[in-house]
């Protein structure tokens, strides 16, 4: 018996019970190219059909006479999965209880032959040198900070309060634009890892961070030097980028939640911005949060990992009392005016602008914007019965009216039918009234408060990224706040009442995180008016002390048993499958309460449970857990010619679900 040489391939597969590694020969034709990292298809036995797949590595040279499958193809030459990589798919996949194939689809975008061939065409990158005018930059961007550049070389976790401020550039491509404190901090920290020789990722909710970040860094550091990752790029765009993280030349990648995973060479640095933002949170199969992904990614290449914010998530804020992120703190404190406005005697407690922040925007505008945040776009989102004032459902779908201006004809959010001849089910009324007012209709009644001042509005459908320091007033989105050249005069923060309503377990922190973004648009001294809202989350605002209030939030969650203090997995499925993956899960964790488990209980046309665990166990349960997801698939094969069909994958499991709603 002749030796065979053998790869062993992970098979590109969302079934649950493929996520292994599987042995194929290597025809003698592929030996050249058959390296561990590229592409190939194999032949899947059980399904008869070619399929693709990554070599991991190469197995021991095998003599025996097992039967072996031979790899069909070599795709491409280029190893696009690093050993770095493979490892932090499995470990987050492991962690979440997924599949390392559903995290290497998010991390390794579909090949582009055109893309492919001018990277192999193209000179081999060189190594990136930064000049001493940008280095000089760095130091004076990072001065507040005066351990950071030790903490960066040091390769610790770290935590930083970003500077609540705007920061002029000066020299480099975009001299004299503004863009916020943090973005200059970010870029700072990326250039002082470039010039060591190191790599930096850098990763951002959103493209209008994104572009805050490359006014900093254009300029000051080489254009081959500064990797784009970002889902609105074109395919061919996207792969070219990711094959630039492959070279051995250091670079500094900057993208969106997906970025986490480039496989740079010698990582000096990974840095999220506001990894509270929802946009950081990955919908797709297994779910893996980016600051996740970095905490593994940091543990497994070693290099510095940065959490920086204009406010202190309790995740990051639990990592921190635990020891495992330090905090670093600037040499000097800084903090906006923060104004709590409250209705004043005289004035209808149903004021929406409060005399005081009315008289700040009027002082304001002799010579500067004035920003007025609003909680949702439109005109009037929510309209409700002029009699009963129940709220007003379309008639086919029962979704929510709402109003594109005034006097429209009331449509549905939901289906976008006009409700023409609308009547209320609960009192027969024909007539219906405005309850909310959106970014459209705040913009009007200020306009007219306001006469011959300009009305500039941003939200999802105008979205505006700078306005210039001349008089106006800006009404924006939560998070669609554009920058003011300078900084606005002066911030109203309305709507905050409705905000603190929402039925979210994060939601008082969402808001601090909402409002403080604002804030720090604001000019030095200008006074940022909070409307109508009190309590500790309004206090924390006013004080400028948001890790506080995440401390106090993870003490106030810690007897309710609730996330981050624990992990939570969501089951979900038949009632046969959800029961069967609980009592495994007790039979091979016994150290779960009767607590530990909410439900099942009825969801939709299935059944969901919860189950609570804290992180010394979570390897356990997460892997419990992936056993019953595997035997459930297996259970809901096809069955063979003349058998009955079976039931398709009947449980379905998500591992530190963003919301605990039973």
């Amino acid at each position: 018996m002749t030796a065979r040489s053998v790869a062993r391939v992970l098979i590109d597969s969302p079934l649950p019970q493929l996520d292994r590694l599987f042995d194929y020969e290597i025809p003698r034709e592929f030996l050249e190219d058959a390296r561990p990292g590229v592409r190939v298809k194999v032949p899947l036995r059980s399904a008869g059909r070619v399929v693709d797949g990554y070599i991991v590595e190469h197995g021991d040279t095998d003599d025996s006479d097992r039967p072996l499958s031979e790899l069909d193809c070599v795709v491409s030459p280029i190893p696009v999965l690093t050993p770095e990589l493979y490892a932090l798919a499995r470990r987050a996949a492991d962690r979440a209880a997924g599949s390392a194939s559903d995290i290497l689809r998010l991390a390794i975008p579909k090949r582009m032959v055109r893309a492919e061939r001018a990277w192999l065409a193209s000179e081999v990158p060189t190594l990136p040198t930064v000049d001493s005018a940008s280095l000089s930059w760095a130091a004076d961007v990072m001065a507040p900070f005066p351990r950071l550049g030790s903490a960066i070389q040091d390769g610790e976790r770290m935590a930083i309060d970003a500077p609540p401020r705007l920061c002029r550039l000066v020299g480099g491509a975009h001299d004299g634009e503004d863009v916020g404190g943090w973005a200059a901090l970010l870029a700072a920290a990326a250039i002082h890892t470039l010039a060591r020789g190191k790599s930096a990722v850098i990763v951002v909710p959103d493209h209008r961070d994104r572009a805050q970040i490359e006014a900093a860094l254009a300029g000051r550091v080489p254009e081959y030097a500064l990797v784009r990752h970002d889902a609105a790029q074109s395919s061919p765009a996207r792969y070219g980028a990711f094959l630039r993280t492959l070279a051995d030349a250091p670079c500094i990648v900057l993208g969106n939640r997906s970025s986490v995973y480039s496989p740079v060479s010698s990582l000096g640095l990974i840095a999220l911005w506001d990894d509270g933002d929802s946009l950081l949170s990955e919908p797709l199969s297994p779910g893996v949060h980016a600051r996740d992904a970095a905490l593994l990614r940091q543990e497994i290449e070693s290099g510095a990992l940065m959490f920086a914010g204009h406010t202190r998530t309790t995740d990051v804020e639990r990592l921190i009392a635990v020891g495992w992120v330090r905090e670093i703190a600037p040499a000097k404190r800084i903090t906006p005016k923060v104004v709590l406005s409250a209705t004043r005697e005289g004035e209808s407690r149903g004021a929406r602008v409060p005399s005081a922040a009315f008289a700040a925007a009027r002082e304001a505008l002799s010579d500067k914007p004035v920003l007025v945040q609003v909680s949702r776009p439109g005109y009037a989102p929510v309209l409700v019965c002029a009699e009963c004032r129940h709220p007003a459902r379309c008639p086919h779908c029962s979704g929510p009216l709402h109003a594109a201006r005034q006097g429209a004809v009331p449509a549905c959010s939901w289906c976008g039918r006009s409700a023409m001849s609308w009547t209320c089910p609960d009192c027969t009324s024909t007539r219906f009234r405005m309850a909310s007012s959106g970014s459209e209709r705040t913009a009007d009644d200020l306009g007219r408060a306001f006469p011959g001042v300009r009305v500039i509005v941003s939200d999802g459908e105008h979205l505006v990224t700078h306005v210039d320091s001349r008089p106006a007033l800006v009404v924006a989105t939560r998070g669609a706040e554009p920058i003011a050249a300078g900084g606005y005069g002066a911030v109203i923060l309305l709507d905050g009442d409705k905000m603190l309503l929402a039925d979210d377990l994060r939601i008082a922190e969402s808001c601090l995180r909402w409002w403080s973004n604002a804030a720090a648009l604001a000019a030095p001294g200008a006074p940022v008016h909070l409307v109508g809202v009190a309590g500790p989350v309004a206090r924390a605002l006013a004080t400028w002390t948001q890790p506080a209030y995440a401390r106090n939030e993870l003490n106030e969650r810690a007897p309710l048993r609730m996330p981050p203090v624990v992990r939570v997995a969501a089951l979900e499925g038949d009632r046969r499958a959800v029961d069967a993956a609980i009592a495994a899960l007790r039979e091979a964790v016994p150290t779960l309460d009767e607590l530990a488990i909410l439900g099942p209980l009825p969801h939709d046309q299935t059944v969901r449970a919860l189950v609570r665990f804290d992180y010394a166990s979570g390897a356990k349960v997460t892997e419990s857990l992936r056993a019953s997801v595997v035997s459930q698939a297996m259970k809901s094969r096809k069955p063979p010619k003349g058998r009955p069909t079976r039931p398709g994958n009947t449980l379905r499991v998500r591992v530190d679900v963003p919301d605990l709603e039973l």
